[in-house]
């Protein structure tokens, strides 16, 4: 598997941690023997019973790697290199017709050049299967063979991997995890660029229901086999609604709903050392998500906020969600706290001044005191 590329002196901080993080990500399957060598990291599993597919799809969502080769082990004998290039690759040559061989020789005592190997595997591949045309410009498939201290490889087709940074190494944040395709959109793309997630989600039992729950916890579930294990904390959240509607008017309801989900948010954070808040808004695409309107949810966090979809239009962010997904779960019909008491007129253009004058009618403390006294956790992955 080919790694995203490090800079600097860090370049083995990174290193180490994706090597642990596959460790712990594949020890469900089984044991494997992890080690790095120039830009590659070779993973091989020490019980023939572990399903390769298996392995590969977990590997295949660890951020921090580029490509994930799937390689057949020969002995360090050219006779023996050919034989298992025929052999392992044999389902994918006997479907194409063009290709090409390169070679990596990371051990010089081996008695053959680089070019020579290749010229070798790939006469053997052009007399064992006759169809095949050597191409070395853009070939269908490229067979590479490497030679290393131990063993050689073959290896033939790429897969894409998931790209970004290991996780971990740029810090950790809180994501606010709704229902909806956005939240999840985002802690994706901050899991990406390295992030460790956290996640919190607000729940207004009984105006939101168990299923509405569910729910997100298995878009957690999912968004975990990308992130890693993830911890959702569910925030009690159905007195701090009820308050909001007996005491300040209706058109400023959304606002201070969210600037108590913020403050929130920001206490769990703290407590489970993240460094920042995640959230799905896309600038414009609701009442709350004008740029007036976040500025005055902006105000009560000291925490910065991220919002990675915020440039974004929808069909962006579905194009997303369908590819981590998500998707599927989140058009659920299950609707979150977001929805609950929505008012018919909502402001768009708010003035802090006015917000808090709104949200002064409340005991802000004790609201959020509370709510943080009831705070369910729950482990994902």
């Amino acid at each position: 598997m080919r790694r995203a590329g490090a800079q600097g002196l860090n370049r083995h901080k990174f290193e180490d941690r994706l090597r642990r993080t596959l460790y712990w990500r594949l020890k469900k399957l089984g044991e494997f023997r992890i080690h790095g060598c120039q830009s590659t990291i070779y993973v091989e599993p020490l019980d023939p019973a572990i399903s390769m597919d298996e392995t590969v799809e977990v590997c295949r969502r660890v951020f921090g790697i580029v490509a994930i080769s799937r390689a057949a082990v020969c002995e360090k004998d050219i006779d023996d290199i050919c034989k298992k290039a025929g052999e392992y690759l044999a389902p994918l040559l006997n479907e194409t017709r063009t290709f090409k061989v390169e070679t990596r020789r990371s051990d010089k005592q081996f008695p053959m050049t680089s070019p020579q190997i290749s010229g070798e595997v790939g006469g053997y591949l052009s007399d064992l299967f006759p169809h095949l045309k050597p191409q070395m410009d853009a070939p269908q498939v490229t067979v590479k063979v490497e030679v290393r201290e131990e063993y050689a490889f073959v290896s033939g087709g790429v897969i894409p991997g998931a790209g970004g940074l290991p996780p971990g190494t740029s810090g950790r944040g809180m994501l606010l995890l709704s229902g909806g395709i956005d939240s999840p959109a985002a802690g994706w793309m901050m899991a990406k660029r390295g992030l460790d997630l956290g996640a919190v989600h607000f729940f207004s039992y009984p105006y939101t229901s168990m299923e509405a729950k569910q729910k997100v916890l298995d878009l957690a579930a999912v968004l975990a086999q990308w992130s890693g294990k993830l911890t959702v904390s569910v925030v009690p959240f159905t007195h701090i609604q009820n308050e909001i509607r007996s005491h300040c008017r209706e058109d400023y309801f959304t606002l201070v709903m969210r600037r108590f989900m913020m403050r929130l948010a920001q206490e769990v954070a703290l407590r489970q050392g993240c460094q920042c808040l995640i959230t799905g808004e896309s600038l414009a695409q609701v009442a709350s998500q004008t740029v007036q309107a976040i500025h005055t949810t902006n105000a009560v966090c000291e925490l910065p906020v991220l919002r990675p979809v915020i440039g974004m239009d929808k069909e962006e962010i579905v194009t997303i969600a369908r590819k981590i997904g998500t998707m599927d779960i989140s058009i659920l019909p299950y609707e979150d706290c977001c929805t609950v008491f929505t008012p018919k007129h909502p402001q768009t253009k708010p003035t802090l001044e006015r917000v808090m004058e709104e949200e002064s009618k409340l005991d802000v403390e004790a609201l959020v005191a509370e709510a943080l006294e009831g705070v369910e956790r729950i482990t994902l992955g």
